[in-house]
């Protein structure tokens, strides 16, 4: 099943941006791509999508994952 990275969001509902490194700690954008998410083309956020996971273990934030609910 592919995901529609033109509909998708990297967004986990943990919206709390870390102030050593202004990411947020659910998905890794700053405040700013947050805002501008819903005007970006779709391959600006598809890069921006791929580059998240390695933002985020760079800046030394865990990765946080919806719980599951089974």
């Amino acid at each position: 099943m592919s995901q529609d990275t033109n509909r998708a969001t990297p967004c986990i509902n943990v919206c709390m941006i870390d102030p050593r490194t202004d990411l947020c700690f659910g998905c890794g954008r700053t405040l700013s791509e947050i805002a501008r998410w819903g005007t970006m083309a779709a391959d600006e956020r598809n890069a921006l999508i791929a580059e998240l996971p390695v933002r985020m273990r760079e800046a030394g934030l865990p990765s946080m994952r919806p719980h599951s609910l089974s």
